[in-house]
């Protein structure tokens, strides 16, 4: 079954979060995220991953009515915006819930882990291929 991991934080502490790490800590943060992609690599488990740019580097796109899409700056909701993901293929839910726990305890700043909330959304397969 496949699941997409997601790590959120919040949009307008994202230049305040950012700036607090050292450059250990993000050495330490880097480290952690590199032995979570091999280990999963490793065990097959590994379909796709990115780490994602801040709110700054969003745009929310709108189909307009004259056809031309409508495009803003930032995200189209305010709050939380995607950190980064893993898309997963694993042989059970428990299995993408230890993944996710495992980058939730990702060192933050001071190399203390972050416990960030991290999503876990099934995937469901194609419904024709039943």
């Amino acid at each position: 079954m496949k699941y997409m991991i997601q790590m959120n934080v919040p949009a307008a502490q994202w230049d305040t979060i950012m700036s607090s790490y050292s450059k250990d800590d993000m050495a330490a943060m880097f480290a952690h995220m590199n032995s979570l992609n091999d280990d999963l690599t490793s065990a097959g488990e590994w379909v796709d991953g990115q780490g994602l740019g801040g709110p700054s580097l969003v745009k929310t796109v709108r189909a307009g009515s004259d056809g031309r899409p409508q495009v803003t700056d930032g995200p189209a909701e305010p709050g939380r915006i995607l950190a980064g993901y893993w898309v997963v293929d694993v042989k059970s839910e428990d299995r993408a819930l230890e993944i996710a726990a495992r980058a939730s305890a990702c060192p933050g700043p001071g190399g203390k882990p972050g416990n960030d909330p991290v999503e876990v959304h099934a995937i469901p397969g194609d419904p024709t291929e039943a």
